[in-house]
């Protein structure tokens, strides 16, 4: 993980003491899953404690990460904020008056199933009026949620909000401006533009009149969007999820981009995903192949023939490059998309199994420096 010298000083939030507010009743309520990365976890939540708009709960899902990150959290948690600190679970009464919620989630739910048990809190345990779903793998400029929240009051037809997603490690340049486009025969993710530049952002309308869906990295959502759409879509436990999402709210709510809210982003260290195609995962591309197919079988399912030529040329491609594993994952991920059974929504009052199994989610977890 880089330290403080690698990020660039201009764009740095100076180190502020967060603002004492009354977190009984917070106006945002901020997601955040971890997994095997309680170091890029501990950083996001400093800058987010960095922020001008402090009118915030933090709430913490860990799914079962087995690098000891939970306890970590736990530990630094409890140091950091030990009066509005609390590790719970859906078997303990909220804690009034905390800021930073942990939450063991007792397995891999994926990234929807994570998210949800977040969202799931902000809706039953709070009144929050906004949920922001953000990666763990983020720093947040101090100033990124308060021109969310005025965007979002100026706008009340949105109902997601994406962010300027800049790339951490070249901060120069921009990962997306606010989410992407999407091709609904081929099931692929476009670009909104290319090789665009913190300096020469597009316009806002421009990139609205393309964008098809927020990015996962950055997602500030409406209750009531949450609560006429629905939680995120757990079947495709990793990707697609923030495509089917957006097509679910379409007539109801439009999607909007703040391009003075600016988050920057280390881009999918835990999972393998990279912009430049070759450094991808296996794991990364068996879940693309398999939920671009399963997309469009929920959706679109006369399409199918297209999106299945299109992954059968890809992998042709691989295999002539020498790139036989990934040739073979992207086959067999789109036949298990093929096969794989469409389920319905999850319930917004169902917890998940794992976490009724103990206090913790495990009945043998320790759980140390709780309050």
């Amino acid at each position: 993980m880089p330290g403080s010298t690698d990020f660039p000083d201009q764009h740095r939030p100076h180190p502020q003491p967060p603002a004492v507010v009354d977190t009984a009743q917070p106006r945002t309520v901020i997601v955040l899953l971890n997994w095997n990365g309680a170091p890029d976890t501990i950083e996001c939540i400093q800058s987010l404690l960095r922020m001008e708009d402090q009118n915030f709960l933090l709430v913490v899902c860990d799914n079962d990460s087995a690098d000891g990150s939970f306890e970590r959290l736990c530990s630094w948690g409890a140091s950091a904020l030990p009066a509005q600190f609390a590790a719970w679970n859906c078997t303990l009464p909220p804690k009034p008056g905390a800021k930073l919620i942990l939450i063991q989630t007792g397995a891999n739910l994926g990234f929807a199933g994570g998210c949800n048990v977040g969202l799931r809190y902000a809706l039953l345990h709070t009144e929050a009026e906004f949920v922001w779903l953000l990666n763990n793998d983020t720093v947040v400029d101090t100033s990124a949620l308060t021109h969310q929240i005025d965007a979002m009051r100026q706008q009340p037809e949105v109902g997601m909000l994406g962010s300027t997603l800049i790339f951490f490690h070249n901060p120069t340049e921009v990962q997306a401006p606010g989410g992407y486009d999407f091709n609904f025969w081929t099931a692929r993710v476009l670009k909104i533009a290319s090789a665009i530049s913190v300096a020469n952002l597009p316009d806002e309308s421009e990139v609205e009149a393309r964008l098809k869906f927020i990015s996962g990295a950055s997602m500030l959502i409406r209750r009531s969007f949450l609560e006429k759409v629905g939680l995120l879509n757990e079947q495709y436990f990793l990707y697609f999820e923030e495509v089917d999402w957006a097509w679910r709210g379409r007539g109801n709510f439009r999607l909007g981009y703040c391009s003075s809210s600016r988050i920057w982003h280390k881009e999918g260290n835990s999972i393998g995903s990279h912009r430049l195609l070759a450094q991808r995962s296996a794991f990364s591309e068996g879940y693309l192949a398999r939920n671009r197919i399963l997309f469009l079988k929920t959706y679109f399912p006369w399409r199918l023939p297209v999106a299945l030529g299109y992954i059968l040329g890809v992998g042709s491609i691989r295999m002539i490059q020498g790139q036989r594993k990934l040739a073979w994952t992207l086959w067999t991920g789109a036949i298990r998309g093929l096969f794989a059974p469409v389920r319905p929504l999850p319930a917004v009052d169902e917890w998940p199994e794992s976490m009724r199994r103990g206090p913790y989610g495990s009945e043998d977890r320790a759980s140390p420096h709780l309050p």
